[in-house]
């Protein structure tokens, strides 16, 4: 039995909130001047890959979603009367639950499915019939589906915004707008040319770009800022880690890639860490790399931070949530701001 009080009980819970948070986004919005043209291209379109986006749109879309994090006041609730389609056939918690707050945040109302055999797909019913009744119930759809072509086949038939949120081992470009988003509020030097050609970083990725959506993704952002970045290391066991033709168009780009197995050798100079395990494929996924773990005794460059999409594994030892290098909570804390930004430039309600 416990006979005295549990410290966590008589703490207010607003005393254990980051406050860094708040800091570090205003930052971000301090280095580049507002400039809302390049957002002006993203209204009323479908969002499917990382490639739709210009290094400019990156960085103005991270800007907007730095404003919501320090601003609350500004949010006037612009999507009331809106309808969010939010159709997620594969698991999901983080990527489902920030999309409907953010959504719920700008005012607007959700419709949701969380699994596909609750629809008339579970009939037989195809993917362009249900994008053509989706037309005249919402205004918007976010989906998730382990079949990469099932947001292709709805887009088709859709007359309204479609944002990927997860197509098999394709993309997932919302994921990597949070990604760059984290690093842009960790070192807003990134966002400004001259300066980040000075001091380029190192990036060091354990994935395999070839089928996990998440990295895939990253590494297009990424090739946006190459002049900022010194060299991005792949660790990973993997013999064929890229997809063909994907190692040229990244290195077309400007970006410096380079192959590693040895993960501790490879830490002490790397300042920025992207980790993650598994890809998902059909209703299962595959595990990648699972001898690669980080924990607090792993041998980090002092001021490096390591980012996960999460949920994470054994691969990222809970030991780690207490130290300097651990973004991986703030990262998936910012999905929010950065998807309310993007919603607002998809459906021009941002001025």
């Amino acid at each position: 039995m416990v006979t005295r009080l549990d410290p966590r009980l008589a703490e207010p819970l607003e005393s254990r909130l980051n406050t860094e948070g708040f800091e570090r986004p205003l930052a971000l919005q301090e280095t580049i001047p507002e400039d809302l043209v390049p957002l002006l291209e993203l209204a009323h379109r479908p969002v499917i890959s990382a490639r739709q986006f210009s290094r400019e749109q990156l960085i103005q879309i991270c800007r907007l979603a730095s404003q919501y994090e320090t601003q609350p006041g500004r949010n006037r609730r612009p999507l009331t009367g809106k309808i969010l389609i939010s159709a997620f056939y594969e698991p999901s918690t983080r990527t489902r639950l920030s999309f409907e707050s953010a959504w719920h945040r700008l005012g607007g109302d959700i419709m949701s499915i969380t699994d596909a055999a609750t629809t008339g797909i579970a009939k037989g019913e195809s993917l362009y019939d249900v994008a053509e009744m989706l037309n005249h119930y919402g205004d918007l759809v976010v989906l998730r589906d382990s079949n990469g072509q099932a947001v292709y086949e709805m887009l088709d038939a859709l007359r309204i915004p479609i944002v990927n949120a997860g197509n098999g081992v394709d993309e997932h470009p919302t994921q990597a707008l949070a990604d760059m988003y984290a690093i842009f509020k960790w070192r807003p030097q990134l966002l400004d040319p001259e300066v980040c050609a000075k001091a380029p970083i190192r990036i060091g990725v354990i994935g395999v770009p070839g089928r996990m959506r998440t990295v895939r993704s990253l590494l297009l952002f990424l090739r946006l800022i190459a002049k900022g970045i010194k060299e991005v290391v792949l660790i990973t066991d993997d013999e064929q880690p890229f997809s063909e033709g994907q190692r040229e168009e990244l290195e077309k780009a400007g970006l410096s890639l380079r192959a590693a197995t040895d993960l501790d050798a490879e830490l002490p100079n790397l300042d920025v860490v992207y980790i993650n395990a598994i890809a998902w494929v059909g209703d299962s996924f595959e595990s990648h790399g699972s001898r690669y773990r980080l924990s607090k005794a792993s041998p980090f460059k002092p001021g490096a931070i390591v980012l996960h999409p999460l949920a994470r594994g054994p691969e990222l030892a809970t030991d780690l949530d207490d130290t300097p290098h651990n973004w991986y909570f703030a990262q998936a804390r910012g999905a929010v701001y950065i998807r309310m930004a993007l919603l607002s430039c998809i459906l021009k309600t941002y001025a």
